[in-house]
């Protein structure tokens, strides 16, 4: 049995979405139907059922799920075994965050890291922070810097590094939705069925500004709904709309002088930013030595 096959039924057990894991682990629908038929042709059953809109595990699929996490867990941990036999930790660990927490929050404790793990080498994937819990629990990354949940799966070990208010911004540049928010701050009132609405794909910047309308018994226009919060900061400064992102993002965003923060929603809870990971991985002393250097600079 081909391991990476094994891995890549593991991925789809988790998504059953073939499209969605095809993208994720960067090969073709083709190619990952291959891999899931010649499993099936070697067990001599069928893994999923499949019809147009859904796919699920069958009886024999959930079995091989089950054997496939303990198979690749034991393989994790013979790999750590092996790793620690040597003159200091060697190896790979896999990081994700967004581009903003690169160089706000991971900068300084990779450089710390460095300087006491060089030889290990640090593979860092960067993308919309909504997706670092999935990532992380899905096992394509080991460590994902993220926004605390409101609710942490008991799988996943979270450990905070700071905070982050979460703001309303808009545009300085002349244009109508500029002129719309001066009329709104001379008079007190926004209008929020009137102003366009720049909303995240998912995550919990969406959640909570969802909750803020609810509370309210509003419905805000969304004009559009963007994965990532880089971007949302780039089309609010183009005088699109409004957005609400993280402080951080703002600050260290290149646009930042064509963008202000508006002085609404002032309830909106901060995020709490911080190193995020399955707890079976810390068997990995990879894993365990970076989370210990993050530790260590949080005393």
């Amino acid at each position: 049995m081909d391991l990476k096959d094994l891995r890549l039924f593991l991925h789809l057990s988790k998504t059953l979405h073939f499209a969605r894991s095809s993208k994720e682990l960067h090969i073709s629908p083709s190619g990952l139907t291959r891999a899931i038929q010649r499993l099936e042709e070697e067990f001599g059953v069928a893994l999923f059922e499949r019809d147009n809109r859904t796919v699920r595990l069958t009886a024999a699929g959930l079995q091989l799920r089950d054997y496939a996490v303990q198979t690749l867990d034991q393989l994790l941990q013979l790999k750590a075994d092996l790793q620690r036999s040597g003159d200091g930790l060697r190896g790979s660990l896999s990081l994700f965050c967004s581009v903003t927490a690169s160089y706000s929050f991971l900068h300084e404790l990779l450089q710390q890291f460095r300087a006491v793990y060089p030889q290990v080498e640090l593979q860092l994937h960067t993308g919309d922070s909504a997706l670092a819990l999935e990532r992380v629990m899905a096992g394509q990354d080991d460590i994902a810097i993220a926004a605390m949940p409101d609710r942490l799966p008991d799988s996943l070990a979270f450990l905070p590094l700071g905070e982050s208010p979460l703001v309303c911004i808009g545009p300085t540049l002349p244009c109508p939705v500029r002129h719309a928010l001066e009329q709104a701050r001379a008079s007190g009132d926004y209008d929020w069925q009137a102003l366009p609405v720049i909303m995240p794909e998912t995550g919990l910047a969406r959640s909570r500004l969802e909750q803020w309308f609810a509370q309210r018994g509003q419905k805000p226009r969304v004009y559009a709904q963007v994965s990532g919060h880089e971007a949302m900061v780039s089309m609010v400064s183009l005088g699109c709309g409004v957005a609400v992102v993280p402080r951080v993002v703002v600050d260290n965003s290149p646009v930042s002088d064509r963008i202000e923060v508006l002085p609404v929603m002032h309830e909106l809870r901060p995020f709490t930013v911080g190193l995020c990971a399955r707890r079976r991985k810390f068997v990995n002393p990879l894993v365990n030595a970076l989370w210990q250097v993050a530790a260590a600079g949080q005393q």
